[in-house]
């Protein structure tokens, strides 16, 4: 499938947003449980599922717009508005949370202004929870713009989003 530009760079186009979930419906045609699979192809393409994009799949698969839409609102993986430039992913499960996860939550939120599912007041950081990155023997984890990194502080948490050009 093709990909519409980012979202961190310029907003798709509406013709570009029917053009990705085409392409999703398409390529899951007559597969069972599709629904899923088509909405990360649309988040994947466009960097969040924009709520155009919800009758037109909700048409396609024969479904209703409430099913669509809640599902869209229901797994926190899936965005309804179009992340930051950088979006910063914190882990919350039980291992990361055992070795100081929680003081590392507050920093992030601190530190940009907004909780998790929000963007900092500048608007450069989408602050997510992510529940596991695999990297349980290296707690506490986040990732950045799709890049893990374990072992993570509060001082080196600062030193990546510097790195990144984030502004507090």
């Amino acid at each position: 499938m093709q990909t519409a530009p980012s979202t961190a760079q310029s907003s798709p186009t509406e013709s570009q947003i029917q053009q990705v979930v085409a392409q999703a419906l398409n390529h899951f045609s007559g597969q069972k449980g599709s629904l899923l699979p088509i909405l990360h192809a649309i988040q994947h393409a466009l960097g969040y599922i924009p709520d155009t994009a919800v009758p037109v799949v909700a048409q396609g698969l024969q479904l209703s717009r409430a099913e669509v839409h809640g599902v869209v609102r229901f797994y926190a993986h899936f965005r309804s508005t179009p992340p930051a430039g950088v979006v910063l992913e914190v882990c919350r499960a039980e291992s990361c949370q055992a070795m100081g996860g929680e003081r590392l939550a507050d920093h992030a939120r601190q530190k940009l202004g907004c909780d998790f599912h929000g963007t900092s007041a500048n608007g450069d950081v989408s602050l997510e929870p992510v529940y596991c990155l695999g990297l349980c023997a290296q707690s506490p984890a986040v990732m950045i713009d799709g890049q893990p990194y374990a072992r993570m502080t509060p001082a080196r948490l600062d030193q990546l989003l510097d790195a990144k050009g984030v502004q507090s």
